[in-house]
């Protein structure tokens, strides 16, 4: 539930609604800039190119140590801009529960060229 929700939101205009999953503590890795905290999270997010259309392929989630963290794994192809060819990508969430939901500690994004 958390990746569809996640995409559909981050391929609005209006990405605001992400920065709630984030906390001070979240890191978030986007090809080589690395960026800390929810305001610069945030930011980041508002960079990124206005139209994006994300594609899942696969998706693997495992319970991450006995606090109930999962780290999910997720690949697929994403189209910018309504580009011609959408470019493979694979992103990384470990997701920490916090009153009965989870939070993303880390996010790492990264395309991946043949």
């Amino acid at each position: 539930q958390f990746v569809e929700w996640y995409y559909l939101t981050l391929d609005r205009t209006d990405r605001s609604e992400l920065s709630t999953v984030y906390r001070d503590q979240s890191m978030m890795t986007f090809e080589t800039n690395q960026v800390q905290g929810t305001d610069a999270i945030k930011k980041k997010f508002i960079s990124l190119p206005q139209k994006l259309q994300h594609y899942t392929h696969t998706l693997d989630a495992h319970p991450s140590g006995q606090s109930g963290s999962i780290i999910v794994l997720v690949t697929g192809q994403l189209r910018i801009d309504d580009g011609e060819h959408p470019q493979s990508y694979s992103q990384c969430f470990h997701l920490i529960p916090e009153g009965g939901t989870y939070y993303v500690l880390n996010d790492i994004f990264r395309f991946n060229y043949a």
